[in-house]
């Protein structure tokens, strides 16, 4: 049996759910900058990462926009990361020849 298909599939998936970690966090820090976006009714709610991709409400401040635009690389990241799995399947499965 070979072990390296396993492999390398968890190790995809750690990673990828580490860029989206960090994505979600990156997406608090700039709600908790933007007037906007800010929680205020003192219940816990989600991410509001549509709004931050889009740019919907976040705080025009260079601070700000440098980290939705590091938020949005994160994003592409997984984006490919899950790609590049799908192209890595669809590969592995052609006949040889």
């Amino acid at each position: 049996m070979n072990l390296m298909f396993p492999i390398v599939t968890g190790l995809w998936g750690l990673v990828m759910v580490s860029v989206f970690i960090l994505a979600i966090r990156l997406s608090y820090r700039i709600e908790a900058r933007s007037p906007a976006l800010t929680n205020t009714s003192g219940f816990p709610r989600n991410a509001m990462i549509f709004h931050t991709v889009t740019n919907s409400g976040v705080a025009r401040d260079a601070e700000t926009q440098g980290m939705r635009r590091r938020m949005n690389v994160l994003l592409l990241v997984n984006l490919l990361g899950f790609a590049l799995l799908g192209a890595g399947i669809y590969l592995s499965r052609l006949p040889e020849g």
